[in-house]
């Protein structure tokens, strides 16, 4: 099993990093986290006591930056997942998928996995820019490394909404902004989970973004990663019986 499933998401990985898409998202994030990193310097070096607001650099950076890939993260996701499984379905490919040796959960499974060698691309770029001042201040590097586990574990999330979204449809673009509503949906719960109304704490604990923000700020909970791993675990699920039901 383990060999097909690699298979796949080594040919899903090559797709991506040679499509112009994937390059043109990536410089997009760079350049717009970069800007955002520099502006923060900046603003510390001519008010070095907004550093007050924070515990140091660290979360000083992190607040900024990473606080602001959440919501890049949230516009570009859905342009990476809506090929999937799409376009292999618009193409006719799909139908190869469906005859070659492996089964369902290998091919959605190796389509999850080549996505995340893209989300690892992209946490690497924002993982370079605070470690660039290790030269010159001292890094919490355990609060650093909370905040990009924190974003892996948000991307895997939307990684896997955005598959099952892409699973629905042969129209790539359909599949983009299905995905982009769902997770600006899931995104929207964490504004209810602050409201004075019936089920606020039920919104809080669905909230995406709140289980982001304890990861940011260093605070590791097993609750947080068991959130992440199960509303991953539940949408690459629903992949699998979505494929079932068309292939039966």
């Amino acid at each position: 099993m383990i060999s097909g499933t690699m298979s796949i998401a080594g040919n899903e990985a090559r797709r991506i990093f040679t499509s112009p898409l994937a390059w043109t998202v990536l410089a997009i994030v760079g350049g717009i986290s970069g800007f955002i990193f520099i502006t923060l310097l900046v603003s510390l070096q001519q008010d070095p006591r907004a550093l007050s607001d924070y515990m140091g650099v660290s979360d000083y950076v992190s607040a900024g930056v990473f606080g602001f890939a959440t919501l890049l993260f949230l516009l570009v996701m859905p342009l990476m997942t809506m090929r999937l499984f799409a376009e292999e379905r618009k193409s006719g490919a799909i139908t190869l998928l469906f005859s070659a040796p492996v089964s369902l959960t290998q091919i959605v499974l190796g389509k999850f996995f080549g996505l995340m060698s893209f989300m690892l691309a992209m946490l690497v770029l924002l993982a370079l820019m605070p470690v660039s001042l290790a030269f010159s201040t001292d890094l919490d590097y355990g609060r650093l490394a909370a905040g990009l586990l924190g974003l892996l574990l948000m991307l895997m999330a939307f990684g896997a909404a955005g598959l099952f979204v892409s699973t629905l449809t042969r129209e790539p673009t359909i599949a983009a902004v299905g995905g982009f509503g769902l997770l600006l949906l899931l995104w929207l719960v964490d504004v209810l989970a602050y409201q004075d109304m019936p089920f606020a704490d039920l919104f809080r604990q669905l909230s995406l973004i709140g289980h982001y923000q304890n990861l940011r700020r260093g605070v590791f909970d097993t609750a947080d990663l068991a959130y992440y791993l199960l509303f991953t675990g539940t949408f690459l699920w629903a992949a699998v019986q979505r494929l079932e039901m068309e292939r039966n």
